[in-house]
């Protein structure tokens, strides 16, 4: 990089983080910093709600992974990847239903109430290892827009990206990243937009629609194992959980809807810069979206590191967001404990403890890819809990969960260590086979484990005459839903409103 070239590339991070601070709330109350609510107590809007589920699932290493797979299979790994979003609206139709259903305040609170507490710690180790990998697997890709990796440029880079972040998401929690998560969205829409009318038109239109081929060693197995893992990969993104609760729940499930298919259909038109660069003979690419941009000129190279950095960006601050809200108010409250105004720091503590930690393995050098699938096979045993709970003659139960937990994470650690161990698994001789058997095979014994014990223990209630529903009634609903109406569906959060002291 040229000196006035490398001059405009770090003049532009800078400016970002000055614009990131403007727009960002200085001050928020209790309820803003963890709930993202005003300071009269109100609720997110809708927009915030969408805008932030879009943008804050469109990682930075997302895009890179779902340009690099339309790069190795055409449009089926484009739209393979894509998959992933279609577990937003799944998710959001979860959590709806344990909110109407079961009362839930949120994912721990849940899992204190029907499983106990050890069940809820499990979880949130879950959480935490997913919310480490955000760190490093965003940096990462912004790193590599500023020098190679390892390189003294890419780490002063990506730990200048991370200040940033964690500097504003310091002094609104998730209102600043909700704040800044709309302004975000709307720029990388615009930046899409205009990358893919500059790029695409090297090609016709039908090559792009027609590269790869819909054949299970041809990338189909990936998307086959991609559908497994959306039954439960949304369940451990605390980023995306935590919106499931900051709003009325009608309202968050339309959000969610929105979102992942925007968010569907935006992955899938950005992996086909992945295509280009397959259709156009680039080789020994690693990073396709890098790669096609390079070849453009500078322009269209400083183009994409502002996608790279909106999306990292959008991702980084929601993650500080929700590390805070877990590590201060989530695990103290499922030992029973409310740290109050104290709170506050003690979730700063921790957004500035991971932002230090977060980055090591990408000083070190690690596969982004492995920071999805991995940890999407890992917590394959989350989908029944959270999709099965009280359904039919299925009764909740401490072994069930703890089964169906622990058989899709030691499956996903064997894999990661071993993976020809597990061969035997296999289906098919695509480069994906152990992903999509690993994960069906893994399926059938979570799901199977764990409909069994609801249905062994639902049996042995009614044969001591013990009713086996524990959650809210339609009539009971209906109530609260009129309630609701009355008094115009607003939801008022007492610790967002601010203090006249």
């Amino acid at each position: 990089m040229h000196n006035g070239t490398g001059l405009f590339f770090w003049g532009f991070l800078v400016v970002y983080g000055i614009i990131m601070f403007a727009i960002s709330p200085k001050a928020v109350t209790i309820g803003g910093f963890f709930k993202g609510t005003d300071k009269k107590g109100r609720a997110a809007s809708s927009l915030m709600v969408t805008s932030s589920v879009f943008i804050a699932w469109i990682f930075a290493k997302s895009v890179y992974n779902c340009a690099n797979m339309g790069y190795s299979y055409g449009i089926v790994g484009g739209i393979g990847y894509a998959v992933y979003w279609l577990c937003i609206p799944l998710t959001g139709f979860a959590i709806y239903r344990l909110r109407r259903r079961f009362a839930a305040k949120s994912m721990t609170d849940f899992l204190t109430s029907n499983y106990g507490v050890a069940a809820a710690f499990c979880f949130s180790a879950a959480i935490l290892v997913r919310l480490f990998n955000e760190v490093w697997s965003n940096t990462s890709v912004i790193g590599g827009y500023y020098g190679e990796s390892g390189s003294k440029p890419f780490v002063i880079a990506a730990l200048l990206f991370t200040a940033i972040t964690l500097g504003y998401s310091c002094w609104g929690g998730l209102r600043s990243s909700l704040i800044t998560d709309v302004l975000q969205a709307g720029l990388f829409v615009v930046l899409l937009v205009f990358t893919l009318f500059w790029i695409l038109p090297a090609h016709p239109m039908s090559a792009y629609l027609t590269s790869g081929s819909w054949k299970m060693d041809a990338g189909v197995d990936f998307v086959l194992g991609a559908l497994l893992q959306c039954l439960s990969y949304g369940f451990h993104d605390a980023v995306l959980t935590d919106r499931g609760f900051i709003c009325e729940e009608k309202k968050m499930l339309k959000c969610f809807t929105v979102a992942g298919l925007l968010g569907f259909l935006a992955i899938t038109l950005f992996s086909l810069i992945g295509v280009d660069a397959m259709l156009s003979g680039l080789e020994n690419v690693t990073d396709a979206a890098q790669a096609v941009a390079q070849g453009m000129g500078i322009a269209a190279f400083f183009l994409m590191a502002i996608m790279m950095v909106m999306c990292g960006g959008s991702t980084l601050d929601s993650t500080f967001s929700s590390l805070a809200k877990l590590t201060a108010r989530d695990l103290p409250a499922i030992l029973g404990k409310d740290p109050h105004e104290k709170a506050r720091w003690i979730g700063i503590g921790f957004m500035a403890f991971f932002a230090v930690v977060g980055n090591l393995p990408m000083i070190m050098g690690t596969d982004i890819l492995a920071a999805t699938t991995i940890s999407g096979t890992m917590i394959m045993g989350l989908g029944p809990i959270f999709l099965l709970h009280g359904a039919g003659p299925i009764k909740p139960t401490k072994i069930g969960f703890h089964l169906s937990f622990w058989i899709g994470m030691i499956l996903g650690i064997v894999d990661t260590v071993s993976p020809d161990s597990l061969a035997f698994m296999n289906i098919g001789n695509g480069a994906y086979a152990n992903f999509l058997g690993v994960n069906f095979w893994g399926a059938v014994l979570c799901w199977g484990s764990y409909a069994v014990c609801g249905v062994v223990a639902s049996m042995a209630e009614k044969t001591e005459g013990r009713p086996a529903w524990k959650g809210r009634t339609d009539e009971e609903i209906a109530a609260l839903d009129a309630e609701r109406s009355a008094a115009g569906w607003e939801d008022i959060d007492p610790e967002g409103i601010e203090s006249a002291n």
